[in-house]
């Protein structure tokens, strides 16, 4: 079986294809991220995604998939318990999480951890509620810079969020706070996937910008994944976006921070040029940060829409043994209620230009389908105790 020499996997953070079985678990019922954004929006130019066949898997508006399709594709099953970015990502990577990280959207987060939090940062805390990161800087801002108070706030996910201004309170000691959160947030019935922080410039409200020196700090893995055996076996294993933080490093041997979505691409599309053998890892998560949380189907549908003009320019740049995966971590429906992720299918699109053929493939019970199918291209046994089957066979 003559195999891939490098593999690319994209995902497009938040981009589900349809509510689960299990969905009305999570209040989702009836969510479809992709669908409903072209329900909404009619068409939109997504040439490249078409022709892998990503609306003969998922189709919606006016649009339809070809006759022909270039790539193989399937759905994958959520089999982790809940709808975050960790427990996605890590799922994609041989983790079944069975416990739920906690959120705090409701009534934000309990006096006696802020009290904590207070003590051992030497700051008030102002805010203390779910938000959104720009209409709470906009909110308190102005109060944070005056008073040296520090702004904490969560969202739907499970995460502890820190806004600091990097005028008035220095990186530094913005990621020092952090870091206390991250330790105080250990608790079990603390626990978050991730604390952020979130620094931003600007001195009062209209003029406030988020920086793109955000850093997460993120639980390690619970356990190996695909990545710990691809780098254990001497292979590069590279992360562009998000993906260093949220696996706190394990399994990196070369990570990358993205500005942007689409600076996520253009760095993808430059690694592509390289020479390497292994994986490069890429989160995009503008779908789901900027247009997914904020309930904005026009935004979300142009994010997909620059997304695959550069998806074009990567499918003129790979080699012959190269094979792109594309896939998301969870939904995040524009349409639906609340501001909440939705628990939804994924999509698996897959295309290398020695692929055999194109079209539908089995369904998957697990995202994990897709690291196990990375671990068996290159040969590598996936760790004790992680989950999923290989696809590979089929993506030849």
């Amino acid at each position: 079986m003559d195999r891939y020499g490098r593999i690319f996997v994209i995902v497009l953070d938040s981009l589900g294809i349809g509510a689960l079985p299990d969905a009305d678990q999570f209040g989702d019922v009836g969510a479809d991220t992709f669908g409903h954004i072209l329900d909404r929006m009619g068409r939109i130019e997504i040439p490249n995604l078409r022709k892998l066949g990503m609306l003969n898997l998922h189709s919606g508006g006016e649009m339809k998939g070809v006759e022909k399709p270039l790539g193989r594709y399937t759905r994958l099953a959520e089999t982790s318990s809940g709808k975050d970015t960790m427990t996605g990502h890590w799922e994609i990577m041989g983790i079944r999480t069975e416990k739920p990280f906690k959120t705090f959207t409701e009534h934000g987060f309990p006096p006696e951890l802020i009290a904590e939090l207070e003590k051992q940062c030497g700051k008030k805390v102002i805010g203390n509620k779910s938000a959104s990161g720009t209409e709470i800087i906009e909110e308190l801002g102005e109060e944070e810079i005056r008073t040296g108070a520090m702004i904490v706030y969560t969202s739907a996910d499970s995460v502890l969020q820190i806004c600091g201004n990097e005028e008035t309170f220095d990186l530094r000691n913005l990621y020092r706070c952090c870091q206390i959160a991250r330790e105080i947030t250990m608790k079990d019935e603390w626990r978050v996937g991730r604390v952020i922080a979130r620094p931003y410039v600007g001195k009062k409200r209209g003029e406030f910008k988020r920086t793109s020196n955000r850093h997460d700090y993120a639980l390690k893995p619970t356990g190996a994944t695909a990545l710990n055996a691809l780098k254990d076996a001497g292979l590069d294993v590279i992360s562009v976006g998000k993906i260093n933080d949220i696996f706190c490093g394990e399994g990196i041997t070369e990570a990358y921070h993205s500005d942007s979505s689409v600076h996520g691409m253009e760095q993808t599309i430059e690694l592509s040029k390289k020479d390497f053998k292994g994986l490069c890892f890429t989160n995009l998560v503008d779908f789901d940060a900027l247009w997914g949380h904020r309930r904005d189907v026009k935004g979300y549908a142009e994010e997909i829409e620059k997304f695959d003009r550069n998806l074009g320019i990567l499918l003129e740049n790979l080699k012959e043994d190269d094979l792109v995966i594309l896939t998301a971590d969870h939904g995040n429906d524009p349409t639906y209620t609340g501001t909440d992720h939705t628990r939804e299918y994924v999509p698996m699109v897959a295309y290398g230009k020695k692929m055999k053929e194109g079209g539908l493939i089995k369904e998957q019970p697990t995202f994990a389908a897709i690291g196990a199918t990375v671990a068996d291209n290159f040969k590598v046994s996936m760790p004790e105790g992680t989950i999923g089957s290989s696809m590979l066979e089929e993506l030849l």
